[in-house]
């Protein structure tokens, strides 16, 4: 799908993911163009789906939610509807930030954040534990985040 971008449409994605909070005219001084169109090629990427949305990245220390447990979950056996199943309720947990079907000794592998490990022993005896299909789970708890990066390289 990256065939149909030029250069400067790659540079505008890299200093975007930057800093998405620039003007259009800060963006346009940063590719070495004009604001108009580079509003025009900003609105084209939003539209193709290259720029999904926009967020501000909180931080968790800050908003009591220092504990980050990377879980992996097995599930009793999966066809089409228990995945679905599974899938549903996960969404509806805030704890569960991130969550990700894989291949291996485990199905999904969730990113989770909670204030301490006495909330995030009730996420897993009260929500995990709700979800039937759930088979077993192995919890991994991270002692420091060394590297975040929300920016994709290409």
């Amino acid at each position: 799908m990256t065939e149909n971008l030029d250069e400067t449409d790659r540079q505008i994605l890299k200093i975007l993911q930057k800093n998405a909070k620039l003007t259009t005219k800060e963006l346009a001084d940063a590719v070495n163009l004009t604001p108009t169109p580079v509003f025009e090629r900003q609105k084209r990427l939003e539209k193709k789906g290259y720029i999904r949305k926009y967020v501000a990245v909180l931080d968790p220390e800050k908003l009591g939610l220092g504990l980050l447990v990377f879980c992996k979950v097995k599930l009793k056996q999966i066809n089409h509807e228990i995945a679905d199943s599974f899938v549903r309720q996960i969404q509806l947990i805030p704890e569960v930030t991130e969550c990700y079907n894989t291949s291996g000794a485990y199905d999904y592998l969730l990113k989770v954040r909670a204030r301490d490990m006495k909330q995030y022993q009730e996420f897993v005896l009260s929500k995990l534990g709700d979800i039937e299909s759930v088979g077993s789970i192995e919890s991994t708890f991270v002692m420091s985040e060394v590297k975040q990066n929300y920016g994709l390289s290409f």
